[in-house]
């Protein structure tokens, strides 16, 4: 029998990183900060909401859009939020988490050729989608600036050609925190009317923005890219729901058929009770939303000033629940070069995981002098970490 290996479309990108540092964290028993999510659970009125569902009978397929009552709060959702209207039959799907719409937005969107701009560093599954729809991804680079990370206008206007599909576009941006400005978003705005492109916009970090001077702005909102853009976001991040895997894509209808036509044959449909629960969460969450606003804000503070006090130069986020640290001067202490030495030592020698940003990078070298930690979790857990990376060497 010939060797069974992964197709050649996948065979670049090998294990996920955060399958990685996960399973190293369970290996040593380290405190998780390297994948994003809670250690603690989701509203309470959300999980009785879904635990009603299954005991009254909803337990057999959704239809493939969705549960028409999430559609519809998804919509409302996004109207309070955005301004701006959506029509729940037409212009609303319900994915598998924002990272399976996704899958079947690029799947649904692009031909083989077609090309793909987006922000780099990335969140790891964008090249992967690229390789199953034969799109060829372009990127411009995020670059520490003044304690910010910013992109070159130069840089990205060049990538523009007339095999240019889509921008993938991530605000707020998960490595590096950052919150794109309504300044920044025109320009985007501007060169995606210019040259006729649609914008896919991953937004599954939305309501967790921390600074007054820094919101989010949905890029929908801008003049010219309601019919253009297919906005992306999900119940995990917000409720603290992440296992759920509950996304929903926004955009108009021929927008939406397209990630219909890939969504039918990726996932077909969503658990039905899961989409009641998170029709509940979206009608009724604000006030738990406001809540876990504030409890991040000041996680963010300590766990960034414990940082600094080891000697990582924090690079504030503006918003998600991750932070980015240069770590050369904590390397230089523990005898290690590269992000990806640094967290196996913190993880393996001092019981603290996180992750190695040059898996969001073209080219890892570009990224090997960052390291992420996320802060989503309790006080008691952060504190833990604390205590662990203070036995680092000063």
């Amino acid at each position: 029998m010939a060797a069974i290996q992964t197709s050649n479309r996948f065979r670049p990108f090998g294990t996920s990183v955060f399958a990685e540092m996960t399973a190293l964290a369970i290996e040593h028993q380290a405190v998780n900060l390297s994948q994003g999510f809670p250690d603690f659970d989701g509203p309470d009125f959300v999980r009785a909401a879904a635990r009603q569902a299954i005991d009254e009978g909803h337990n057999q397929y959704a239809p493939m859009p969705g549960l028409p009552a999430l559609r519809e709060a998804v919509c409302a959702w996004w109207q309070e939020h955005t301004g701006l209207s959506a029509d729940p039959v037409r212009e609303v799907t319900i994915a598998s988490g924002c990272t399976g719409g996704l899958a079947a937005a690029v799947l649904g969107l692009c031909n083989p050729g077609d090309e793909v701009i987006m922000f780099e560093p990335f969140y790891d599954a964008y090249r992967p989608d690229c390789a199953m729809a034969g799109a060829v991804p372009r990127h411009v680079t995020l670059r520490p600036s003044a304690g910010r990370f910013v992109y070159d206008r130069s840089e990205l206007e060049a990538l523009f050609n007339d095999r240019t599909r889509a921008v993938l576009l991530n605000t707020p941006h998960n490595p590096t925190g950052k919150v794109f400005t309504h300044d920044e978003l025109s320009h985007i705005a501007e060169l995606c009317i210019k040259h006729d492109c649609i914008a896919i916009a991953d937004e599954v970090y939305e309501r967790l923005t921390f600074d007054d001077n820094r919101p989010h702005i949905s890029l929908a909102t801008l003049p010219g890219m309601r019919d253009r853009t297919l906005t992306l976001s999900s119940l995990g991040k917000t409720f603290s729901l992440t296992g759920w895997k509950i996304g929903w894509a926004i955009g108009s209808a021929p927008l939406t058929s397209a990630i219909r036509a890939a969504h039918q044959f990726l996932i077909y449909c969503n658990p039905a009770p899961l989409q009641i629960g998170a029709a509940e969460a979206l009608r009724h969450g604000a006030e738990y939303v406001g809540q876990l606003r504030r409890q991040y804000a000041d996680a963010r503070a300590f766990l960034s000033e414990a940082l600094a006090d080891v000697g990582f130069d924090v690079l504030t986020p503006e918003g998600t629940y991750f932070i980015m640290c240069e770590h050369e001067r904590v390397s230089h202490r523990l005898g290690v070069q590269t992000d990806v030495e640094l967290c196996r030592v913190l993880t393996r020698d001092y019981g603290v995981a996180c992750i190695p940003p040059s898996a969001f990078y073209d080219n890892p070298e570009d990224g090997a002098g960052l390291v992420r930690f996320a802060f989503c979790k309790t006080r008691e857990t952060l504190e833990q970490a604390v205590r662990r990376l203070g036995r680092i060497p000063r």
